[in-house]
């Protein structure tokens, strides 16, 4: 009977209660070395100040590759920033990320019109 209240625990009663000499779930998993990340974790995106401060690491002579590393990014996330932020204050590209977003609303509001419009011509020409 006391097998069956160990096994109808949650499992964080479970990794709670372990004894001092046996692993815990989240370190039996992570044991070799690779850390176990949340989804927050790894679709973050970085503000245009921590993009800014990472192509300056690299313009100081930091190799392409440990930034990748150091900060969770792909090399071709990397040279995308760079192509489009190089040579950037960081005010600069918070214009450019503000121009952006008006642009995207804009865009959206003439897509909006345009099927009005259309809506508007089909029943018109509809004869009575």
């Amino acid at each position: 009977r006391s097998s069956t209240a160990s096994i109808q625990r949650p499992i964080s009663d479970l990794s709670s209660s372990a004894s001092p000499t046996t692993p815990s779930i989240a370190s039996v998993i992570s044991c070799r070395g690779t850390s176990i990340r949340s989804h927050q974790e790894t679709d973050r995106t970085l503000t245009e100040e921590q993009i800014i401060a990472v192509l300056k690491e690299h313009e100081a002579g930091a190799r392409t590759a440990d930034l990748a590393r150091k900060h969770g990014i792909s090399e071709a996330t990397f040279y995308n920033w760079k192509a489009k932020y190089g040579g950037m204050d960081v005010s600069e590209a918070k214009r450019l990320k503000a121009l952006e977003d008006e642009n995207a609303k804009l865009k959206k509001l003439l897509a909006e019109q345009m099927l009005d419009v259309a809506a508007m011509r089909e029943l018109l020409s509809e004869k009575w």
